[in-house]
């Protein structure tokens, strides 16, 4: 089978397109036929090696662990373990890959239990494909600040896609929800579910003396201090897939000696959030948001666009038609 490989650090040019073995699925798992699949900006993080500390989990010197990125997918289900009893050959998922990746190529192997759902049907595989990652993300987020009605939640990074996501949920949770981004995407942030939009490029947010529930940071940007000072004094902080030490350490300090809540880190994939999205998609309550659509051949060019830190949602490659 073809799948994009890269065996060293560095720009989109390490990405290839190669033949590598194609997996055989062990009794609990199932063997999925990818359609589409996703570069997020976890992935371009990973090919730099950004942060430093990827390497220790990853390989110093060399991408060792992990060769194939790609977290999320959409696709159609060839065989099944013998052992498996959720799924059928012929069922078409959508879902993650968890920790290992490996959705940037033309089959993967994954247990049957894992986050994983059927295709809601009325969304395309291209479609279904951009849902997984930012819709699970800003979930698993958004119930760890205890999102409740009512609530004025600030999206920080609203257009990206984890930020479009966490739009469309608090919205959907009841909150009044603020979006943050630049000129070119208010309009979006609005038609997802935000009642008000704040263009970073013009207004510095935390100069407006606005009080909030939850402030969510969804790109690992947002002023730590400025944050927390724009917080209600039981608010809640949440820094999304960031694994700097710098803002690690402020987030633990922060914990350690206010009343506020700092909570970071990555979110874990469960497949019941899958199917809750996948529930909401199929209610009209969730959509998704895609930018651009590459071949599969050209997903150097989907990190180049991805490493502009431009893109709004989700930027989806087609890996067979």
């Amino acid at each position: 089978m073809k799948a994009i490989v890269y065996k060293k650090y560095g720009p989109p040019e390490v990405m290839k397109l190669m033949e590598v073995e194609k997996p055989v699925p062990r009794d609990n798992e199932i063997l999925i036929k990818i359609y589409a699949t996703t570069v997020t900006s976890g992935d371009s993080r990973l090919r730099r090696a950004d942060p430093f500390l990827t390497r220790l989990f990853n390989g110093l010197t060399a991408p060792k662990k992990i060769t194939i990125l790609g977290n999320e997918l959409a696709g159609k289900i060839e065989a099944i373990g013998k052992d498996v009893k959720l799924f059928r050959t012929g069922d078409e998922v959508f879902g993650q890959t968890g920790l290992g990746l490996g959705a940037n190529a033309e089959y993967i192997c994954l247990p049957e239990d894992g986050s994983l759902a059927l295709k809601p049907a009325a969304l395309t595989f291209q479609e279904a494909a951009s849902i997984p990652f930012g819709g699970s993300t800003a979930l698993h987020f958004l119930r760890k600040g205890n999102i409740s009605k009512g609530q004025k939640v600030l999206i920080y990074g609203a257009s990206g896609s984890i930020g479009t996501a966490a739009v469309q949920l608090a919205s959907y949770f009841g909150a009044d929800v603020t979006g943050i981004c630049s000129t070119a995407n208010l309009e979006l942030v609005k038609t997802l579910g935000a009642l008000h939009v704040i263009d970073y490029t013009k207004e510095d947010f935390t100069s407006r003396g606005e009080i909030y529930d939850i402030i969510f940071d969804t790109v690992g940007s947002s002023p730590f201090s400025g944050c927390l000072n724009s917080l209600d004094k039981k608010g809640v902080y949440l820094r999304a897939v960031n694994m700097d030490p710098g803002p690690i350490v402020r987030t633990l300090l922060a914990s350690l000696f206010s009343s506020k809540k700092v909570i970071g880190g990555l979110a874990a994939e469960r497949k019941e959030n899958i199917v809750f999205l996948k529930e909401l998609i199929e209610a009209g309550r969730y959509k998704p948001v895609i930018d651009r659509v590459y071949p599969f051949e050209q997903t150097a060019e989907a990190h180049r666009y991805v490493d502009t830190g431009r893109k709004k949602g989700n930027v989806v490659v087609i890996v067979q038609k």
